[in-house]
């Protein structure tokens, strides 16, 4: 159809206008949005808004309430700031990649562009902070959300592990670095997680192996032992866990109160019961897609439901309706800014 997987996922729920911003007309258009809209969001190279006179200074001068939240690669600010960049730069760069991966294999990326997920919900809670400030103050600002910044503050106790050590966090694959066995295992048929947070648990774990002895031996009683010993524990495990088939662990363990869950692909994850029980698989009609399958947003409210009102827009859709409905423009002046390239 021309309209690609990522701009599907992203787009719901949004209206799309299309304007020059190289045409003082158009750049007007958008100072006129400006003063009608609560919030600004941008996502240009640091300094390439203000060649507009569309840059945070210029419209929160004309448009003093706006929350104006700029995302950028690396800040408004600092050495990089104008340098351009992309989620796998700044996992790379942020140090993600480095803490990611098996410990004789190369540093990896996430399956998915986490880093531009994580900017996203940083800025979401950064604006209604600031929608907040607003209704005190009366007064819109400036805010600023870099992709690098966040990536970093989301290395959490890794960071913090590094802070108060000064040592260089390895890889640990898909083991934790702190808790063990917290990991995946292979079976006979495929795959399993395995998450023991506490010795209670383990000595579940334990048991469940038919090896009930582990519980016991002063390498593994507590957590701190299980991690000196790590690969002693975790290959005792791995030959035991090989032996069955991944159900027959999942009912084990479920039974015994031992977290663990099976390692599911896309099919296995949109077929499952739970997505089904949750709402989560929605369908939109999109006018080019037809009925277009989206996920649903993951968060319930007991009194004031989301909702998906509409599919993601075609490039420009809404233009005309944005124009004459918003900014009150006749549909003479829409044709003029239309001939001259305008929108």
């Amino acid at each position: 159809t021309g309209e690609s997987a990522y701009f599907l996922s992203s787009n719901r729920n949004k209206k799309s206008i299309t304007v020059n911003m190289s045409n003082p007309a158009g750049q007007e258009l958008i100072r006129e949005l400006a003063a009608q809209s609560d919030i600004l969001l941008e996502n240009y190279r640091v300094g390439t808004l203000s060649r507009f006179g569309l840059d945070a200074p210029a419209l929160l001068g004309v448009c003093p309430t706006l929350i104006y939240c700029s995302i950028s690669a690396y800040g408004q600010d600092g050495p990089r700031s104008r340098e351009p960049g992309y989620d796998a730069m700044m996992q790379a760069s942020a140090g993600l990649m480095s803490l990611t991966g098996e410990p004789d294999g190369m540093p990896q990326k996430t399956g998915v562009a986490i880093t531009d997920i994580l900017t996203g919900m940083y800025a979401a809670s950064a604006v209604l902070a600031a929608l907040n400030a607003r209704h005190r103050t009366g007064a819109g600002q400036h805010i600023d959300v870099p992709l690098f910044d966040t990536q970093v503050a989301c290395l959490a106790n890794q960071a913090m592990s590094y802070l108060v050590s000064n040592e260089v966090p390895p890889r640990y694959g898909n083991a934790h670095p702190s808790i063990v066995p917290y990991q995946a295992f292979e079976t006979a048929d495929g795959y399993l997680m395995l998450a023991v947070g506490n010795d209670r648990q383990f000595a579940a774990c334990a048991t469940g192996l038919g090896l009930a002895e582990l519980a016991n031996d002063t390498r593994f009683v507590h957590n701190r032992d299980r991690v000196s010993h790590r690969e002693e524990l975790v290959e005792l495990l791995a030959a035991k866990i090989l032996e069955s088939p991944t159900s027959d662990w999942l009912k084990k363990f479920a039974e015994l109160g031992v977290p663990s869950g099976p390692i599911n692909d896309l099919s296995q994850v949109f077929s499952h019961p739970q997505i089904a029980e949750r709402g989560l698989l929605q369908f939109l009609s999109h006018p080019v897609a037809g009925k277009t399958p989206v996920v649903a947003n993951p968060v319930r409210f007991s009194s004031t439901p989301a909702s998906l009102r509409s599919a993601p827009p075609l490039l420009g859709e809404h233009t005309d309706e944005i124009l004459l409905n918003t900014l009150g423009y006749s549909a003479a002046k829409i044709v003029a800014l239309r001939a001259e390239g305008t929108i």
